[in-house]
């Protein structure tokens, strides 16, 4: 199966409304123009390196996510171009984000990640600290960052329901949050989870992103 033939197959099995992206974190710049001469546009990176090295190389018409820890010495890095932060996991992290928005002249899309699996080295906001975040209005302060919505990462695990159990946790959180502080409003419409191997239980529990690499690419080089 080619690169091509991937995104076709996945494309297939999605909803028309959950959004596909790419996950091409130590793939080639070949591998990616691959899926993006298939018609793909929206691509992920792990690692701020690697995502300025590519959009460096790559056509400027990539919507280009960060989905990896990202570090607040680094944000400056990508702030000029980066569409959407999907792995903000504090409210420091969010004032350099607002501060680097600023400098660049843009507004940066950004998820809130959730910390819903069993590992402890998975990082994120808990449950509570993330209900404090909205109920306090913290959001409502920054200029140049726009809460798009959360992020999650199941536990690794190959037990299905337990992962189920987690998406449909956030699930239920996620349409919490969003009505209780963004009644009305569009903006906060985001949901991102499920990578490979489960994002067909994440679209089940209402995910509007699925993650995806490996069942894209292939192995990892």
């Amino acid at each position: 199966m080619t690169i091509a033939n991937n995104l076709r197959k996945i494309r297939a099995a999605l909803p028309v409304n959950v959004r596909l992206a790419a996950v091409s974190k130590f793939h080639s710049e070949d591998e990616i123009m691959e899926a993006y001469n298939a018609g793909h546009r929206l691509f992920a990176e792990n690692r701020v390196q690697e995502l300025v090295t590519k959009y460096e190389h790559l056509p400027k018409d990539i919507e280009w996510h960060l989905t990896g820890h990202l570090q607040t010495n680094k944000v400056r890095y990508i702030a000029p171009f980066v569409s959407v932060i999907q792995s903000v996991d504090s409210v420091r992290l969010l004032q350099e984000i607002d501060c680097e928005g600023m400098k660049a002249g843009r507004q940066i899309g950004v998820l809130l990640q959730i910390h819903i699996a069993m590992e402890e080295n998975k990082f994120g906001f808990s449950y509570d600290e993330a209900e404090e975040f909205f109920a306090d209005g913290v959001f409502e302060a920054f200029r140049h960052v726009q809460v798009k919505g959360l992020m999650g990462m199941a536990s690794f695990t190959h037990d299905c329901e337990r992962i189920r159990t987690e998406f449909a946790s956030l699930g239920t959180f996620f349409r919490g949050i969003r009505t209780k502080y963004f009644a009305g409003s569009e903006v906060f419409c985001e949901l991102s989870m499920g990578m490979s191997d489960d994002y067909m239980i994440a679209v089940e529990e209402g995910s509007t992103t699925v993650r995806i690499g490996r069942a894209i690419f292939g192995e990892r080089h």
